[in-house]
């Protein structure tokens, strides 16, 4: 799994370069991310959204997982906005300044009011902030995705794009590491009053060292095509809409059972084993931490054996494993044992990340160069919509209405199989081209489609 065994240096460090810009900036929005899913699961119910935990505490769960969601709603636009003006400026530029945008936003949380404090305006400034980082997320995973991707040495592409991919996990182990930490070394009444914050504050400097890393890196070489073609010119959010709708549509339905599948992990599980279950929290947080280095190590190994065996046999493996595992998880979940908990995460993120590592990869070869960044951004967009925005929402009422986890497990299977279809509907990508050689062809076409319909 080298770099380019026949690249010279320089390239050789570019290619560095590229997987270190892609990789901490993905972390360092999941870890924002992350952060906020685990204390909405165990805390900022009762900071933020007081009186419905003091009246009716699973109401004030539900709501509070729905608070999740939220942020999710507004990743398409995001993603409209980031896709647009990356095919039309660049891939590089709007990546810093989707990484400035969310550390803000995740900053602000730490030092928000809460609902003792000033009341509703609590709840509504979280709301905006979280509708920041949605929009911001919608914007920054294409993007990474692509920069990996477009660099990559010939038959690589798969390993290169899973890098973006394990800034997930390696986000869900430093909030979850970092949650951990702080839980074992303050009073339950001094996280409540203020450890808490510091998650959020500590943003701003993994944000500083992300920008600084993203900073030094070249520009996409296919977006440098592009632009020499004089192909930005054009406006690739209508052309995406009027020649790949289908190619959206797949992209979203591709990424739902891994995207609510991942978020049971995230957020969900947390609440459920703790609250429901009543497992102490900083062993779940700790097994939970240990179980994500199997999502970390499977992504990178599923985009590397994407490159082997293909894209599509690569995806059914990882949800195969995710549909079979789903009950026999849960079962070994409620035991109540934190170490069959931690096992039981672990088994279940080994087909998260073979379903995960090839994904940037797959996408990329989806669409064509000038539409890319708006195509696999507003994709991943709608089918994080679709799956994780509100899973821990429908697991919770799930649960809630049978009193049966397995209902949730089913929930997730279904979900699986609409994967694992549209995976089957798009067919094996690998090998697609990733330049521009047709391009021209393409846009004389659209031209003549456009002079046609005005006459």
């Amino acid at each position: 799994m080298s770099l380019a065994p026949t690249a010279s240096p320089e390239n050789r460090s570019e290619a560095r370069r590229v997987l270190a810009g892609t990789l901490v900036g993905t972390t360092i929005e999941w870890y924002d991310f992350f952060i906020f899913a685990q204390l909405t699961a165990t805390l900022l119910t009762p900071l933020f959204l007081k009186p419905l935990s003091e009246n009716n505490p699973g109401l004030g769960q539900i709501l509070a997982f729905a608070m999740i969601g939220i942020s999710f709603l507004f990743r398409p636009l995001g993603a409209i906005v980031a896709g647009h003006l990356g095919d039309k400026f660049g891939r590089k530029r709007i990546l810093v300044l989707t990484l400035i945008l969310m550390g803000a936003a995740t900053a602000l949380i730490g030092l928000l009011p809460t609902y003792a404090q000033i009341g509703l305006w609590a709840p509504m400034l979280l709301v905006l902030l979280r509708v920041i980082q949605g929009f911001s997320a919608g914007g920054e995973w294409g993007g990474a995705a692509l920069m990996a991707v477009e660099h990559a040495p010939a038959g690589k592409r798969g390993y290169f794009g899973a890098y973006p991919q394990i800034g997930v996990p390696l986000g869900m182990i430093l909030a979850t590491g970092m949650l951990y930490i702080l839980r074992s070394a303050t009073t339950p009444e001094q996280f409540t009053a203020w450890g808490w914050r510091i998650p959020f504050l500590l943003s701003v400097v993994l944000v500083v060292v992300g920008y600084l890393i993203r900073r030094a890196v070249e520009e996409s070489p296919v977006f440098k095509q592009l632009a020499l073609r004089k192909a930005s010119e054009h406006t690739p959010l209508k052309q995406l809409f009027q020649t790949n709708t289908k190619q959206v549509i797949q992209a979203a339905l591709i990424f739902v059972s891994n995207n609510a599948a991942g978020y049971l992990v995230i957020a969900f599980f947390i609440a459920y084993t703790t609250k429901v279950l009543k497992m102490p929290l900083a062993p779940v947080l700790l097994a939970t931490t240990i179980g994500s280095f199997g999502w970390l190590i499977f992504t990178l190994v599923g985009g590397w054996l994407s490159d082997k065996i293909g894209r599509r046999a690569t995806f059914v493996a990882g949800y195969a494993l995710v549909f079979v595992w789903m009950i026999p998880m849960f079962l070994l979940i409620d035991t109540g044992n934190v170490v069959v908990y931690g096992f039981a995460i672990f088994v279940l993120t080994i087909g998260l990340g073979l379903s995960y590592g090839p994904q940037s990869a797959m996408y990329a070869e989806m669409f064509p160069a000038h539409i890319r960044y708006s195509g696999i951004s507003i994709g991943y967009a709608i089918g994080a919509i679709l799956g994780g925005a509100f899973a821990a929402t429908v697991a919770e009422v799930l649960l809630q209405k049978t009193g049966w986890s397995g209902s949730i497990a089913l929930y997730i299977m279904a979900l699986t199989v609409v994967s694992v279809a549209a995976v089957l509907w798009v067919g094996e990508t690998r090998g697609n081209s990733l330049h521009v050689e047709d391009l021209d062809d393409e846009l004389v076409r659209l031209a003549a489609e456009g002079a046609g319909r005005r006459n």
